[in-house]
């Protein structure tokens, strides 16, 4: 195979002949560690990127304009991304979409193509993309620590909904889906290994905890602006919390749309049984080149009993204590 033909096979986040002279004179000067699927991870502002990944991030910083009417869906990675997507997609869109009709965008889109990523989407493929676009409330995604968000964003009056993950499973979901991600002459990475770089803070947008408490404590001192919640407390209750998240972004549903169930059609309709049995959800890729599929593992709350050894759960048990030492916030 010629290496022009080996470069068109790889995906596109695993790819670093496309970066600007800003980015590569950046990352020559800052620490670097092995990375789990691309070569090496960039640390910046005290969380690790991979350096394609950074160039999105630098552009998003210098040229997003946030409106007030925007409404930002902030994750870690395998937090449960893509059910908060289509779940906010279906909330705010509501009016636009029938949800009963065969014609719901969700039903023929993967979620990461309607709710796009800022820094991995639109900001990494066009350093100052068009946005005239988006229809009013944008909608976007994005997996940056609230100290690395554009400055607009911090001034604006925009929305943040932050969702988190117990770390135990996000470590688990995030050692499978960076395995998928990994070309075959990689290998995949052993669960001992990317273990030790996870608790030491070396994974995507980590340190973990670093990241989820810079919006915790923002979502402390400013509720009306950052919504925080749990993947566990949505599995469990996802009906209350959508209703909780109406309010909070200013689109509450009405005495008639609870009567008419609208609630729990939209809760059914991105359910990970329904979203993961879509054709889209199970074939082709996105721009990006990951699988649509990868991003339907199993969606289950406590699936990390399955791999982790006790030594590991104490571990990470001990790390959550210490990092999270009166902060108030518990897993």
């Amino acid at each position: 195979m010629s290496m022009q033909t080996s470069q068109l096979l790889t995906p596109r986040y695993l790819t670093e002949n496309e970066l600007t002279q800003e980015c590569i004179d950046l990352i020559s000067s800052l620490p670097a560690e092995k990375g789990w699927v691309a070569t090496k991870l960039y640390k910046y502002q005290g969380f690790w990127h991979t350096s394609r990944q950074l160039q999105g991030v630098l552009s998003c910083q210098k040229h997003f304009q946030a409106q007030d009417t925007d409404i930002l869906l902030v994750t870690t990675p395998k937090s449960g991304t893509t059910w908060l997507k289509s779940l906010l997609f279906a909330l705010v869109n509501r009016s636009r979409f029938t949800l009963t009709l065969d014609q719901h965008p969700l039903l023929s889109n993967n979620p990461h193509m309607l709710v796009p990523f800022l820094e991995l989407k639109l900001y990494v493929e066009d350093e100052n993309p068009d946005l005239s676009c988006f229809t009013s409330p944008r909608l976007f995604s994005t997996h940056l620590p609230y100290i690395s968000l554009p400055k607009s964003i911090m001034d604006s009056n925009c929305k943040t909904v932050y969702l988190c993950r117990n770390p135990k499973d996000t470590f688990i979901s995030l050692w499978a889906f960076t395995n998928k991600l990994r070309l075959d002459e990689m290998g995949t990475n052993s669960l001992h290994d990317v273990f030790e770089k996870f608790c030491r803070g070396v994974s995507l947008y980590g340190p973990f905890w670093d990241h989820v408490l810079g919006y915790w404590e923002e979502s402390v001192k400013n509720p009306e602006k950052v919504f925080f919640i749990k993947y566990e407390e949505m599995k469990e209750q996802p009906e209350l919390h959508l209703r909780k998240l109406a309010d909070f972004l200013g689109c509450s549903f009405s005495s008639k749309e609870v009567k008419e169930n609208i609630v729990e059609s939209i809760v059914e309709m991105c359910s990970f049984d329904n979203l993961s049995s879509l054709k889209v959800n199970k074939e082709g890729k996105l721009p990006s080149g990951e699988d649509n599929s990868a991003f339907f593992r199993n969606g289950k709350v406590g699936d990390w009993k399955n791999y982790l050894t006790p030594e590991m759960v104490d571990r990470l048990d001990k790390i959550s204590e210490e990092k999270l030492n009166g902060s108030g916030l518990k897993f």
